[in-house]
């Protein structure tokens, strides 16, 4: 499999386990499944954002650093009410600008309400990136 390729499959089984352990692990440890934010950097935004784009319960919003439309073709469920954060690098050779651009409208498109910040860097994790989606959650939760 190529870098920046997904085995959808995989993903689709991975995705729907995600969303099985959530539910398990609330279950277990008391707390809302329903505030869950989840927060992602390349697979692990990937991931997250797969489960914005199966289950519209999943998470109530995402904060999600340099990751990739992880589904083409599918309906989203409403998204209405969750908000997300896309962090995304202008130079980024793994997840060009114009993926970026398609997931926020893609998640917007579903009624989420989408933050898209963007550095001047590669597909790097920057301290920046970190201290604006801080910022974000703090606004946002």
């Amino acid at each position: 499999m190529a870098e920046g390729v997904f085995d959808e499959q995989d993903l689709i089984e991975r995705t729907e386990e995600l969303y099985t352990f959530i539910g398990e692990a609330a279950d277990e440890y008391g707390f809302d499944r329903h505030n869950v934010v989840a927060i992602g950097y390349s697979n692990g935004a990937n991931i997250a954002g797969s489960l914005l784009f199966h289950y519209g319960d999943a998470l109530k919003g995402a904060i999600l650093h340099h990751p990739m439309v992880p589904r083409r073709g599918v309906s989203l469920p409403s998204l209405a009410g969750k908000q997300v954060f896309i962090a995304a690098g202008e130079n980024d050779p793994m997840c060009r600008p114009e993926e970026s651009q398609e997931l926020e409208q893609l998640l917007q498109g579903a009624g989420a309400s989408v933050t898209l910040h963007w550095e001047n860097r590669g597909h790097q994790l920057t301290r920046e990136e970190v201290d604006a989606a801080a910022l974000w959650y703090r606004r946002q939760f």
